[in-house]
């Protein structure tokens, strides 16, 4: 296997484990106080309101994986898929995934919403090119059949 794939495959790898590391975190926020009794299930069974504010952070961080990184996952999967992983393809993938991490840092700790909304919108940038890439590559350069 091409060192350019076990590197977007390395980026896939580490925005897993962001995603599994909130939720880990999340968890570590959230179940002690539940089951403490300090919260009632039924006021967490529709909404977030009854948890403290670093849990409710922390718990839109995680959601927030969903959203910009499912895209991201196809985007790498198709790349791995078609056998033609440069390092165009790897250094945005890389570079997307270090700007979730920066993204999930501020959401969970200062939630500048600005400076968060920023790195947002970098990310979205970084994904844009990634997948404006992989139609030239793959439908309008690639050879004909």
């Amino acid at each position: 296997m091409p060192l350019t794939e076990k590197l977007l495959i390395l980026a896939i790898v580490l925005q897993v484990l962001l995603t599994m590391g909130l939720l880990v975190w999340m968890g570590v926020e959230r179940v002690p106080r539940v089951a403490r009794g300090e919260i009632a299930v039924r006021d967490i069974a529709v909404d977030r309101d009854a948890y403290p504010l670093k849990a409710r952070l922390l718990s839109n961080s995680f959601d927030n994986q969903f959203q910009l990184p499912a895209l991201f996952y196809v985007a790498a999967l198709l790349t791995l898929w078609s056998g033609g992983a440069g390092w165009v393809e790897v250094v945005l993938a890389g570079l997307f995934v270090a700007l979730r991490y920066v993204h999930a840092a501020i959401h969970v700790t200062t939630n500048r919403v600005y400076r968060r909304f920023a790195v947002y919108c970098a990310g979205l940038v970084v994904l844009a090119l990634l997948w404006l890439w992989l139609v030239l590559r793959l439908v309008i350069l690639a050879p004909s059949v």
